[in-house]
């Protein structure tokens, strides 16, 4: 704790010097704000910028979003190929200033949308892989996240599981960004779910940006290093998986465009982000392969993508059938801030 604190106090001694001595709108005060941007604390991007200019540069990320998610996909482009032998593959990652892991899934039709098992309190992804006997698994959706110590039980946008819906929040004629499964063809946009439902869709979540659309780049805006969750196609099928660890001294993070770069040169035709922040990880068989940057370790979660020997066989309930007043936790029932503050208090 001393050490923390120590590292707090020299961290805050540098902002404040770098505050007085970099001028407004130099690239390093835009970087920190775009940093500041794809977090849960975006509105402190003001420290940087002002308050002018952030509230610019969140609306620019908001519309660049909206923009990649119009075009629609050509599912023709996608020709899944019978995959025989072993259905994964993890690989090792790295870049400027940041380490991570690739899975290679052979057989897109083996991944499952999975959600917690317990009403009131999402679930880690290693309790995920472990109750439901799956080879592996990524984080999936986003949720609302108050403080940054949600209980990953109130999702945002829609969650679907094998045809069924079991979460949305909005009415079927709405679109929304959504990260799906088509009979294993990936499909990321936005799509209300009356269409969803029209494509025969089986698995879905909600996250943004799509970064690649029909095998070319889509415009990116931002440059700032965070933990990354990614996940695109090959035209072949292939599903290509990435977490990127971030906000720790042996991996800082990577940018939006590190990832588009990657999953370009990996031969994705498709590609998308999945939640990312303290919620990235990568789980395979009974280990935990990344390192989230919560400092509470891994996150309770509303969905996570799984692969399975086999996904047909896989029930997943719906844990939000029946429930009207979604709570999504905060500091007040964290586990792991309650006991570092009872741990402080006895100290």
């Amino acid at each position: 704790m001393k050490r923390s604190i120590f590292i707090c106090i020299i961290l805050g001694s540098l902002s404040l010097s770098f505050l007085f001595f970099t001028p407004p709108g130099s690239r390093i005060r835009l970087f920190l704000a775009d940093t500041f941007i794809a977090t849960q604390h975006r509105e402190w991007a003001w420290i940087f910028v002002g308050v002018k200019k952030r509230d610019e540069m969140i609306q620019n990320v908001q519309q660049m979003s909206e923009n990649n998610a119009i075009e629609k996909q050509d599912l023709n482009a996608i020709t899944i190929q019978k995959q025989d032998g072993k259905l994964i593959d993890v690989e090792d990652i790295a870049g400027r200033g940041w380490i991570g892991k690739k899975m290679i899934v052979y057989d897109p039709r083996a991944i499952r949308v999975v959600v917690p098992s317990k009403v009131g309190q999402g679930e880690t992804i290693s309790s995920m892989v472990n109750r439901t006997g799956a080879l592996a698994g990524i984080n999936g959706g986003g949720f609302d996240d108050p403080q940054g110590l949600g209980n990953g039980f109130a999702p945002i946008g829609v969650i679907m599981s094998g045809g069924q819906i079991l979460y949305t929040s909005v009415d079927g004629t709405v679109p929304q960004q959504v990260v799906a499964f088509d009979k294993g063809k990936l499909l990321i946009g936005k799509y209300s779910i009356d269409e969803l439902l029209a494509l025969h869709v089986t698995d879905a979540v909600s996250f943004y940006p799509r970064i690649i659309a029909n095998g070319k780049a889509l415009p990116i805006i931002g440059d700032g290093l965070n933990p990354r969750t990614a996940i695109g196609q090959r035209a072949d099928g292939v599903i290509i998986m990435i977490v990127i660890d971030g906000r720790q001294t042996k991996s800082i993070g990577a940018s939006l465009k590190d990832v588009q770069d990657l999953l370009l040169k990996e031969g994705c035709v498709n590609a998308g982000f999945l939640d990312g922040g303290a919620s990235s990880e990568m789980v395979v068989g009974n280990d935990l392969i990344t390192h989230p940057s919560s400092r509470y370790g891994e996150r309770r979660l509303p969905s996570g993508l799984l692969i399975f020997e086999h996904p047909d066989q896989v029930k997943v309930e719906n844990i939000w059938d029946g429930v009207t007043d979604i709570d999504p936790g905060g500091a007040y029932d964290n586990p792991g801030y309650l006991a570092e503050q009872h741990h402080l208090n006895n100290k």
